[in-house]
């Protein structure tokens, strides 16, 4: 092995490697990465502190001087994808040019200060809108590019449920231009002696875009080859983005049949990402002002523009919105993070008409979540296995179960009565285990009425509860009770200011108690005001015939704290929702706990309110069980076809 120069340093790998790196200059400092990374970073000037981030941070590196973490740093390959390999590895920026030098510095690439590592695949988060490679997340990236913007995607940190979410979305063309460019102009900076700018429609746009195509768009490929034609449109219309050379400059030895050629205007790539919103628009800097309106590269239309006049509506088609335009229209992120602070959407459909709606979310852990993105399922059921049921953690009133023309409070805690008989029940039910709940009856002029109790979900809710065999009630006037519409006396009635309980006992040993709530997965999905929803068919009269008892169940009715003796035994077995049918103008309150006004003594009970993080728990065992049947049996409901 050769002697060390007197100049440079001994490698830090021990001498086995021949690696040497020249010595630190007078008023330099080694870098804090350690001599390896063959980067120097300059000396504090008198009157000025370090940076408290560290050297490797220092803002005001001066353009002669390397990439503070290292040389290897900046001159990462476009991607193992792209098959190229960088012409050498070690060799500092300033080695592709003094013009991309120029650009960068200019530019304020932001590669250091956003932690970018340009030529990776990188995912900008849209809440905190912070850059991280894909593999920082383990995420599948055999069908992605760098300078992507096609996506939607949350860290782990900002999510809502705690977990990364990663959608790849159809890219129109001018997305999949401006990705191409860029690509192309990393690739000739890292590999050529003399980088380019502009680059031929026929020899690299045109050739690149066919071979990267399922990697840059969920879209099919074309079966007629017209897309190459439409891309020259685009990239002719949208000159806040693209530079266009249609002929070679006079004096040229350029050939004519390299032309037009075309080029981003904006050359430093550290702007392009996702057009969330403007936050990260705003903090770009452009190295011409406001050559795109202050816009990020990723689609959206300028800041400034007011998205009027001629050719606005062509625009939005062609998908030059802005990012939360895109995002409102099509981002099918959890319906959840959208609900209003009840956990519901104002405007649902009812169950009614032999049909009952469950609204929808995407699930997390369903796989391929690719298959969420809601464009490539136009004219297409879209497959319910994608999804699961949205679940709220708090027991309240269900909106969507209920008649129509009762008046829900905004708290969902309390209902007024309208007209003839009709019920709501609530958003959880129990199918095993002792329960129990309040209801308080705030208001009962005369000539109205209540029967209140438990209703399985396909109880009529156009009736009064216990009109069939799927509910149990206790009526206000004489205190009867109703099941299939057969009234037995049971006790006093209650009235305006009277707080009744209601206690019910379901065995553990039942075939229902032992089963996991339903998937909804094999339902079909409708789309009602930008929500999706099961649509689950009842099918009354098989369940009628099916019914059996639940040995050793019970119901108890509670007014003031005083038991009022068994109600019904041996009800049959099923899952069970507390239930107010209203007469007239009657006004209830419901108190689901933990905390009652008068709890039942001598019996032991969970609060109703138990079940909101109970019901949470097993309907994603549920779900997870559903996935892991789907991989073993290998079955999908629909098939899905990419």
């Amino acid at each position: 092995m050769p002697a060390v120069p007197s100049r440079s340093w001994p490698c830090p790998s021990g001498p086995g490697c021949a690696s040497l790196v020249p010595a630190v200059p007078p008023g330099s400092q080694p870098c804090p990465l350690g001599p390896s990374r063959a980067s120097l970073v300059p000396a504090v000037p008198p009157g000025f502190q370090p940076c408290p981030l560290g050297p490797s941070r220092a803002p005001r590196v001066p353009s002669h001087a390397p990439c503070p973490r290292g040389a290897d740093a900046a001159m990462v390959d476009v991607s193992a994808a792209l098959e190229t390999e960088s012409a050498n590895g070690k060799e500092p920026l300033d080695a592709a040019g003094d013009g991309a030098e120029a650009m960068d510095v200019q530019g304020g690439s932001g590669d250091e200060e956003n932690t970018r590592q340009l030529g990776e695949i990188e995912l900008q988060c849209g809440i905190c809108t912070k850059w991280f490679t894909a593999d920082t997340f383990g995420i599948d990236t055999t069908s992605c590019l760098p300078f992507m913007t096609n996506y939607s995607f949350h860290c782990n940190v900002c999510h809502h449920s705690g977990n990364t979410y990663f959608l790849r979305k159809q890219a129109n063309l001018k997305e999949m231009c401006l990705s191409a460019l860029a690509n192309l102009t990393w690739q000739s900076r890292t590999q050529d002696e003399h980088p380019k700018t502009m680059f031929s429609k026929d020899k690299d746009i045109i050739p690149f875009i066919d071979k990267y195509w399922e990697c840059m768009t969920t879209r099919q490929r074309p079966g007629k080859m017209t897309w190459p034609n439409n891309i020259v449109k685009t990239m002719c219309k949208e000159r806040d983005v693209f530079l266009v050379k249609e002929h070679p400059d006079p004096g040229s030895k350029d050939p004519e049949e390299d032309y037009p050629k075309f080029g981003l205007l904006d050359q430093d790539l550290a702007n392009i990402g996702p057009a969330y919103d403007n936050q990260k628009q705003n903090n770009a800097v452009s190295t011409s002002g406001s050559l795109n309106g202050g816009a990020s590269l990723g689609g959206g239309m300028a800041a400034g523009g007011s998205g009027k006049g001629r050719g606005a509506k062509r625009k939005q088609q062609d998908g030059g919105t802005t990012g939360t335009a895109k995002k409102t229209r099509s981002d099918p992120l959890f319906s959840a993070q959208r609900l209003p602070p009840h956990g519901y959407p104002l405007e649902h459909p009812f169950n009614k008409d032999g049909y009952r709606y469950i609204l929808a979310e995407p699930d997390p852990h369903a796989p391929d979540p690719e298959k969420l993105e809601l464009d490539c399922w136009a004219g297409k059921p879209i497959p319910g296995d994608l999804y699961r049921a949205c679940l709220y953690e708090r027991v309240l009133l269900a909106l969507h179960d209920r008649a129509p023309q009762l008046k829900i409070s905004d708290d969902r805690l309390t209902v007024v009565g309208e007209k003839g008989y009709s019920m709501v029940r609530a958003s959880h039910g129990v199918r095993k285990g002792a329960w129990y709940f309040e209801i308080s009856m705030d208001e009962m002029p005369p000539d109205t009425a209540a029967r209140l109790g438990w209703s399985q979900p396909l109880g009529n809710l156009q009736a009064p509860l216990g009109y069939d065999k799927f509910s149990y009630s206790w009526r206000s006037k004489k205190g009867t009770k109703f099941h299939q519409s057969i009234g037995k006396h049971y006790s006093s009635g209650y009235g305006q200011g009277d707080v009744l309980g209601f206690y019910i006992n379901l065995p553990e040993d039942t075939e229902t108690a032992k089963s996991l709530p339903d998937t909804y997965k094999d339902k079909a999905l409708i789309k009602f005001k930008s929500y999706l929803y099961f649509e689950e068919k009842d099918f009354v009269d098989k369940a009628e015939k099916s019914l059996k008892q639940a040995p050793g169940s019970q119901i108890i009715f509670f007014k003031n704290g005083v038991s009022q003796g068994v109600a019904f035994q041996d009800i049959f077995e099923g899952v069970y929702f507390p239930a107010i049918s209203l007469y007239k103008g009657c006004t209830v309150s419901i108190n689901f706990g933990p905390y009652f006004k008068y709890p039942p003594r001598d019996i032991t009970y969970h609060p109703m309110s138990d079940m909101g993080w109970g019901a949470v728990v097993e309907h994603t065992l549920a779900d997870v069980l559903y996935h892991v049947e789907t991989e073993v049996d290998g079955r999908r409901s629909p098939p899905w076809e990419p």
